[in-house]
């Protein structure tokens, strides 16, 4: 089975959360588990940092309609970051682009919630 594995760091008002290895429909549920749990702590500024993902599927993908719509309804955002050439042609192929920032940096991200 594909390794997959997340981690969350709190910048501030800013959650990043870390994605490493595959996000398929196997794996998935780990990062829908970090969503529902920066929800349920109010931490609706989110950062996705896809330095270390190696592949994403429809499922993984689907992760980010799931969850996109309530934190907005909060004022928050997931803005997307460090993509591989690879994941961002699959983001942009499904027109991800136009629903979600995407940056080439963390920092990057993580300022424009500053602002």
């Amino acid at each position: 089975m594909a390794e997959f594995n997340t981690s969350i760091l709190d910048k501030g008002n800013v959650s990043v959360i870390n994605l490493k290895g595959y996000l398929d429909a196997h794996t998935a549920p780990t990062l829908e588990n970090n969503f529902t749990q920066l929800i349920g702590n109010n931490r609706f500024n989110i950062v996705v940092n896809f330095n270390e993902l190696a592949y994403i599927s429809s499922a993984g993908l689907g992760v980010f309609m799931a969850y996109i719509e309530k934190i907005r309804e909060n004022s928050g955002d997931i803005k997307l970051s460090n993509m591989s050439e690879k994941v961002y042609n699959i983001f942009d192929l499904l027109g991800f682009p136009l629903l979600y920032e995407i940056y080439k940096t963390e920092d990057e991200a993580v300022n424009k919630f500053t602002r």
